[in-house]
């Protein structure tokens, strides 16, 4: 969804922020975490005062936006972090895993979430106008038909030992486990990347929009400076329960997953 209205303006004293001379050149992002830190800035104790300022002001204005559209979401609404991405799309990833150029559905390796939905709220600041480039692929339940038989199921007291040795902040269900397979196995896929159905979507600078991305297949091209937030939603919060990845994961596997 494309939001209307009034968007989400840097500051004049914000506007020297987007700019690649913050980030350490290590993280993809430049995020704040929901305990306050700062993460992947390379600054002055001032300037990541005002990232921290910046990204916590994007993260009330997200929240308001997300409650103008969807009150019904407020009891069960979890904030998650918020980033602020100075790189360029087309520079790639360290890994396949990690490029978001390639088609997938978002999944945490080292945060499962346990059923609950990947809501975002994003924000095109490009100064320079440039587009923030995506393609969305095929509807989430043709995608993990084609996927599900591949998958590889978890061993016995795999998510135990994950958990244990802190490699996941919470123990991955087998609903997260087939998440994180379906987000490697198109990642990894030469063929499907080149093969798969798609569409182009450009949004403008200067737009914000709002996208359930562990249901929607979806890949980042093109674009710099954008900021985001991540929400976290229950299943049961929605209007429509059954049209969640957990339900047609279920549907799809006659399995309970959580």
């Amino acid at each position: 969804m494309v939001l209307p209205g009034t968007p989400f303006v840097l500051t004049q004293d914000e506007a020297d922020l987007a700019s690649p001379v913050f980030s350490d050149g290590r993280a993809k992002n430049i995020s704040l975490a929901s305990d306050g830190a700062v993460r992947g800035a390379a600054a002055d104790p001032d300037a990541r005062g005002r990232l921290s300022a910046l990204m916590g002001r994007y993260r009330a204005w997200a929240e308001d936006t997300l409650m103008s559209h969807a009150p019904s979401y407020a009891p069960a609404l979890q904030c998650g972090r918020a980033s602020l991405r100075t790189r360029e799309v087309a520079e790639g990833a360290e890994s396949p895993r990690k490029d978001d150029r390639r088609l997938h559905v978002d999944a945490f390796a080292s945060q499962p979430t346990g059923g609950k939905r990947i809501l975002r709220v994003f924000t095109n600041v490009n100064p320079e106008g440039q587009t923030r480039d995506w393609q969305i692929g095929e509807a989430f339940e043709t995608h993990a038909e084609r996927w599900l038989g591949r998958l590889r199921r978890p061993l016995p007291g795999e998510a135990w030992l994950l958990q244990r040795t802190g490699i996941t902040r919470a123990r991955r269900t087998p609903y997260d486990a087939v998440m994180l397979g379906l987000h490697d196995a198109a990642k990894l896929d030469v063929t499907y990347q080149r093969e798969a159905p798609r569409r182009d979507v450009a949004f403008p600078a200067g737009a914000s929009w709002i996208v359930f991305t562990d249901a929607v297949v979806h890949a980042a091209l093109r674009g710099r400076y954008l900021l985001e937030q991540t929400f976290y939603l229950s299943s049961e919060a929605l209007a429509r329960p059954e049209a969640s990845p957990l339900c047609i994961l279920e549907n799809l596997t006659g399995r309970t997953l959580i």
